[in-house]
């Protein structure tokens, strides 16, 4: 008897203890963000994320690993300001500055922000999880 009355509360209080621990990252309508980025995705539960021109983007880094946000030199509409975490100007740069000294990084818990103004898809990278497949696209309206 004693055995089942222990296997019960040490079955409770393992589903307490990991149920904060599900989170997928999506944001929902309550957060302060548009697209999570988990240990190796960018999160939103509309692939790909669509916004209207000017309106801002919020990443938010909601894993425990270190992130960049990185945007394709030739995967952004002509005329479109080039973006990436860490204010650079090209997307070699992004590259060399992550392999320098980490530049780029969002922390976790971090975010980093993008207004578009050029409508058009745009596909983005995180430079260190990009060979794992953290790739996304966003498309801006008019």
């Amino acid at each position: 008897m004693h055995r089942r009355a222990f296997l019960s509360t040490a079955a409770t209080a393992l589903t307490l203890s990991v149920a904060g621990c599900t989170s997928s990252g999506q944001p929902d309508e309550n957060t302060d963000f548009d697209i999570g980025m988990s240990a190796n995705r960018f999160e939103h539960p509309n692939d790909p994320y669509e916004v209207p021109v000017g309106e801002p983007i919020v990443w938010k880094n909601t894993g425990g690993r270190t992130h960049t946000v990185t945007a394709y030199d030739a995967d952004i509409p002509e005329g479109a300001a080039y973006f990436a975490s860490g204010a650079f100007e090209s997307e070699q740069e992004a590259r060399d500055a992550w392999m320098g000294d980490l530049g780029g990084s969002i922390a976790p818990g971090e975010t980093f922000e993008y207004t578009p103004e050029v409508p058009g898809e745009y596909t983005y990278f995180c430079v260190p999880h990009e060979p794992g497949g953290m790739i996304a696209t966003f498309v801006v309206t008019e």
